[in-house]
């Protein structure tokens, strides 16, 4: 690891829901929301501004007098987004440790919207499985070489999992759809 790098991650602090609900009440932070408009849209912490990992330009973000607190739905792209906020000049940053999972498992609010787009993990899974299944079907029917396509799927997913970055969902995430409710 460089020392850059070094620098960074001793630079990038994290919060437990407990103590940024405190944060909040007493109106000390800004909240930062780094996951998708669609997944911000169906549910998030009331005080937060959505800010996509996908379109994260750290110039945008103002850097106030506040604590900086970033969160995602668990806490790997909060990590990206903070990294890239240290590698531009600010001195701290913070992030929710377990995101806005651990924030409801703690018991606080959110604002739901019943009416927003299904999840992006729900969406991925469904055009995956859709896919291995017509790769399978075609393979039976026309040709085996339709298997390709379930091998591609499944390549994919095996990629995603491991780097937890995924192609499908960074694909559905610019649909239409998914760019609805967005402060």
């Amino acid at each position: 690891m460089t020392a850059t790098k070094e620098k960074l991650s001793d630079r990038l602090q994290t919060v437990d829901a407990k103590t940024l609900k405190h944060w909040i009440d007493e109106g000390t932070v800004d909240l930062i929301d780094v996951r998708e408009p669609s997944e911000y849209a169906s549910e998030h912490i009331p005080s937060a501004k959505l800010v996509s990992l996908s379109k994260f330009d750290p110039s945008e973000i103002s850097n106030t007098h506040k604590k900086l607190i970033i969160h995602c739905q668990s806490g790997n792209r909060s990590a990206q987004a903070a990294q890239k906020l240290l590698a531009n000049g600010f001195e701290q940053v913070t992030h929710l440790q377990g995101g806005i999972s651990a924030w409801k498992q703690a018991g606080y609010p959110t604002e739901v919207n019943k009416n927003a787009p299904i999840s992006l993990m729900r969406q991925v899974q469904i055009v995956a499985g859709s896919l291995v299944l017509l790769g399978t079907l075609l393979s039976v029917f026309i040709s085996p070489w339709f298997l390709i396509l379930s091998g591609f799927v499944g390549a994919g997913l095996t990629f995603a999992g491991i780097t937890g970055n995924c192609g499908l969902a960074m694909l559905l995430a610019k649909l239409p759809y998914n760019q609805t409710g967005i402060n």
